[in-house]
């Protein structure tokens, strides 16, 4: 019987590595060694931290986690390794799972995705994200000529960016109130704003993207927002509740705000897509070196249990990745 380790939130923010047996394979299941992993710092903090509210159990469970809210539980959704067993198409290709912080573990052959030649295990860790941001793009409806703000330069902020960034005559601006960010977004090809800088610019928008997580984000992603433009939100504020400003010019505007979540593929798209096409092409669009900009640390899983927490208390973070061998 193999031993695995893996990271588990056993108490608010309070990991521990804890031993996790792997039994026999079972029927169509595939054995993968894991090579790299990410933490996607928003959704993780919040879980660290407790604040999944009891109504968003279910929803927010991740696709193969152990435990149950809020603890103790195994959590997490990016892992790129190489499978060592299962079904002969998949054996010793590497492959993207989403699946928690884990060293070895076990999975459902169809939920294995193959990683595309052009594309390094390192940066496959971004598929998960690079999902939500694609998932994101098609919420919005943005249409070529657009004029689009993305408020928030987090990890998937820019991942959106990038995105809309290469759908043809957009103009794509980046708002954020760290200006360290700016070489990212014009690395991308868009413009970078500071919310001041923006808001003397309020208005002129087709379509604004908020992931910023913060009442004053959302502010400013109404007053960009031009006549009958839509936002949309694409933050989740856990337990917390936010301040939304629909007094002065959002009627007048008849603007839109609109939620986009990754757990569902929007309606206009469900029929032909299931998750396993989107995940598919999350991991195509990662063939650009530009994108291994985004990591902004790395650490051995041997040190995850003692670096965690200060990982995703790190304002700076954008994508830490995880290197397991």
């Amino acid at each position: 019987m193999t031993i695995a380790q893996a990271l588990w939130l056993v108490r608010e923010n309070q990991p521990e590595v804890r031993e996790t047996p792997l039994g026999p394979l079972g029927h169509g299941d595939v054995l993968v060694e894991s090579l790299f992993g990410a933490i996607s710092r928003g959704t993780e903090s919040l879980v660290a931290a407790g604040s999944v509210p009891e109504s968003e159990y279910d929803s927010m469970r991740a696709p193969l986690q152990d435990g149950e809210f809020p603890f103790p539980i195994k959590y997490g959704y990016a892992v790129v390794g190489t499978a060592k067993d299962g079904p002969e198409a998949l054996v010793d290709r590497t492959v993207f799972c989403l699946y928690p912080h884990q060293d070895a573990f076990h999975a459902p052959a169809e939920m294995v995705v193959p990683v595309p030649a052009g594309v390094p295990a390192s940066r496959a860790v971004l598929a998960a994200n690079m999902e939500t941001a694609l998932n994101g793009v098609w919420d919005a409806g943005i249409l070529p000529g657009d004029k689009v703000a993305v408020v928030g330069a987090g990890l998937v902020g820019l991942l959106i960016a990038y995105l809309a960034a290469r759908i043809p005559g957009t103009e794509v601006t980046v708002v954020d109130v760290n200006g360290d960010r700016r070489g990212l977004a014009e690395d991308f090809g868009c413009r970078f704003a500071s919310p001041e800088q923006a808001n003397d610019r309020a208005g002129g928008c087709d379509v604004v993207i908020h992931t910023s997580a913060t009442a004053a984000g959302l502010a400013t992603s109404i007053a960009l927002a031009g006549f009958e433009a839509r936002i949309v939100e694409m933050s989740w504020y856990g337990e917390g509740s936010v301040k939304i400003p629909l007094g002065g010019r959002f009627h007048s505007q008849r603007l839109s705000i609109v939620a986009s979540q990754v757990g569902n593929v929007p309606v206009q798209r469900r029929a032909r897509w299931p998750f396993s096409r989107r995940l598919a092409a999350a991991l195509a669009l990662l063939a650009d070196d530009r994108l291994d900009k985004l990591f902004s640390g790395e650490t051995d899983f041997p040190d995850l249990a003692q670096d965690y927490c200060q990982i995703l208390a790190d304002p700076g973070t954008l994508c830490h990745r995880i290197r397991y061998r």
